[in-house]
């Protein structure tokens, strides 16, 4: 696993970005998993930035994203898909049809995570897959003690989970509390991960998945067993590891490596 410590929350989003753009140079037509949340949002930004200065384009990519609220239909101003429409795709020029979001409304939705893992499969599986990181630990919707082997699936939403997520619901509205995320066997299958974590409140998160033990208690810890997993976090998110020299000097160390063999990380 790779820690990328940075200055502050735009320096994160500009190294997400900038990871995002060499995926899509590398290979257009890319697969590439989404996350939703306060996180990527500032990684959006950028990406249709560069969209519009016709640094790239998203014309041949497919994209996956990791969940969705069980229950609510795609157009609900709160569905991760109405968030992904309003913050990226209706700002690129990706074909609709090559945005998969879990069917958070339909009428057998045991069948459509089973469905969702075979549409995985059948693109090739994700090459670059984006997560954030909850104050619990989660990725995607996998709450801790979820199964380190697990597919999509159901899940229930822990309090705190909720509790965070309040805040995008108004008063009185109703608030899932399940819904269908990636497994985090599904995740670990991307041929990379890139996780974004910013902020004070997601140190001890940050912590555990990096210095910790691996453990379904904190279901980000699986990254570990990732062959090309890569933590990007601000100095806040950082504050509780304890190895922070360590991992600035493998990345000094690193980026110099590949600048002498002139190849991109």
């Amino acid at each position: 696993m790779q820690v990328v410590i940075l200055a502050d929350g735009a320096a994160v989003a500009d190294y997400g970005a900038k990871v995002f753009k060499q995926q899509i140079a590398q290979k257009p037509n890319s697969v590439l998993g989404l996350a939703t949340g306060s996180t990527p949002l500032a990684l959006y930004k950028r990406l249709i930035a560069a969209y519009q200065a016709a640094e790239l384009s998203f014309a041949q990519v497919k994209t996956f994203n990791l969940d969705e609220y069980l229950g609510l239909a795609p157009e609900h101003p709160q569905s991760y898909r109405a968030f992904m429409q309003q913050h990226l795709f209706a700002h690129i020029d990706i074909n609709p049809e090559h945005t998969y979001v879990p069917l958070g409304a339909a009428a057998d939705p045991w069948q459509a995570c089973m469905d969702y893992e075979q549409l995985i499969l059948n693109v090739g599986g994700i090459d670059l897959q984006l997560l954030g990181l909850g104050r619990n630990g989660h990725i995607g919707f996998n709450e801790p003690t979820s199964s380190l082997q697990s597919r999509t699936r159901i899940k229930t939403l822990t309090a705190q989970t909720i509790t965070d997520n309040a805040r995008f619901f108004k008063a009185g509205e109703y608030q899932p509390h399940l819904s269908i995320t990636m497994g985090i066997g599904t995740i670990l299958e991307a041929k990379k991960i890139m996780l974004l974590a910013t902020g004070s409140a997601k140190a001890p998160a940050v912590q555990a998945l990096v210095e910790g033990p691996l453990s379904a208690v904190c279901p980000a810890s699986a990254l570990q067993l990732h062959p090309q997993a890569i933590v990007v976090v601000d100095e806040a998110a950082a504050s509780a590891l304890q190895h922070q020299a360590f991992y600035r000097h493998v990345a000094k160390e690193t980026a110099a490596l590949y600048q002498r063999s002139q190849r991109q990380p």
